[in-house]
């Protein structure tokens, strides 16, 4: 076999993700699970082979440098692949995530309503926040593109490496790639204030001075998306912050109560039955309450400023999970999987929490109880992810 028919069979599946890995089967990611390739088991050699036969020179040349690369590489016109390339101790690996080339819309993402404003400001900073594989780039990419189809704005994304290409429609998009078209985000974003643009994307807000230059770009007048590793709105705050030395964090707490206007942290849960996944979001607006919060330090108080917030728009973890569980969008065992990641108040949930809140437990609250009168069930086992798949 080669790596455009694993690439083709991966497509035909559905799969999110290509996992190849030395003395293991092909193994693709379907829904959230992963199931095996039903086929020899792959050796070292035979990954290296085939990840350089998507390689240039000079990514190849990187990678025997660097023990690990990333790259994009397009299928046709059907579909293009986030690789990433490492080694391990038995040998070359190789991850393989899928990119959609057509970008969904916000409708068919069921992105809540508050996003649809966030893309139409005209300046601040808004931030998707995630841990891997959550949906991230695709939510921003329907951003961009609702701005690209109906504003004419000029729009510069910095990305490592470029996900999702978007052909200028009312606005002129350029997309720069780390590593072939500029050197680091850092100065990429040097660059790009003297580029007359409107929209900037950063892939990867990664370290103070990538975040101090965001930050600058929101406050002079520009609209700014980022994403970070984090699993709340409160701790998205917390961790720009953390990124600064003691003697900037004030400086720094002043510059992001200006300039931010939202925070989505997201997930991905599998729908009831397994077909497909949707997303789950919290949900932080920067209203004048939630600046002076952060102004004064009193980030703690985030979640509560969330809770009492839904007429603007906002909505914690929590609710939104019991809300798809009420309409049936997902399972028990799910929204049990969720609300375990999520955190409350900057304090991480023990098992005794989730089933309280979910029903399982004393305290049940008005959409805990319509759960349990659904005779929705927790506990089920999920798929193991043994089963193979033909090739």
């Amino acid at each position: 076999m080669d790596i455009l028919q694993l690439l083709r069979f991966a497509i035909q599946n559905n799969a999110s993700d290509l996992h190849l890995s030395p003395m293991n089967v092909p193994i693709i990611r379907v829904h959230g699970d992963l199931k095996r390739v039903k086929a020899e088991p792959l050796q070292s050699d035979d990954i290296r082979t085939m990840l350089y036969s998507v390689m240039t020179e000079d990514q190849r040349a990187d990678f025997e440098r660097e023990m690990e690369l990333d790259f994009a590489i397009a299928y046709g016109e059907k579909a293009r692949f986030r690789v990433n390339a490492f080694t391990t101790r038995t040998g070359t690996a190789a991850v393989f995530r899928s990119i959609p080339s057509l970008v969904p819309t916000m409708e068919e993402l069921e992105l809540p309503p508050i996003m649809r404003r966030f893309a139409e400001l005209e300046k601040g900073l808004i931030l998707v926040t995630g841990p891997t594989g959550s949906g991230k780039s695709t939510t921003l990419a329907s951003m961009i593109n609702h701005i690209n189809e109906n504003d004419g704005r000029h729009i510069i994304t910095i990305e490592d490496p470029v996900e999702f290409f978007h052909t200028s429609k009312k606005s002129l998009v350029n997309h720069r790639e780390l590593g072939t078209d500029t050197k680091s985000f850092a100065r990429a974003l040097k660059s790009v204030l003297r580029e007359d643009l409107d929209v900037i994307l950063v892939g990867e807000m990664r370290d103070y001075e990538t975040i101090a230059l965001a930050l600058t770009a929101a406050e002079t007048g520009h609209l700014v998306f980022g994403t970070l590793h984090s699993n709340s709105a409160a701790k998205t705050i917390d961790r720009i912050i953390d990124a600064f030395p003691t003697g900037d964090k004030e400086m720094i707490r002043a510059m992001l109560a200006s300039s931010l206007q939202g925070v989505v942290a997201q997930t991905l849960l599998k729908k009831t039955g397994g077909e497909g996944r949707i997303g789950a979001f919290e949900i932080l607006v920067g209203t004048n309450a939630v600046r002076n919060l952060i102004r004064e330090n009193q980030v703690a108080q985030l979640y509560s400023m969330i809770q009492t917030g839904s007429r603007y728009g906002m909505i914690t973890m929590e609710d939104a999970v019991n809300a798809m569980l009420e309409q049936g969008i997902i399972d028990k065992s799910e929204a049990r999987r969720a609300l375990l990641k999520t955190t409350d108040e900057g304090e991480d949930r023990d098992d005794d929490e989730v089933s309280a809140t979910l029903g399982g437990g004393k305290k049940q609250d008005p959409v805990s109880r319509k759960a349990a009168a659904m005779g929705v069930r927790g506990g089920d086992k999920p798929d193991s992810g043994d089963e193979g798949y033909s090739f």
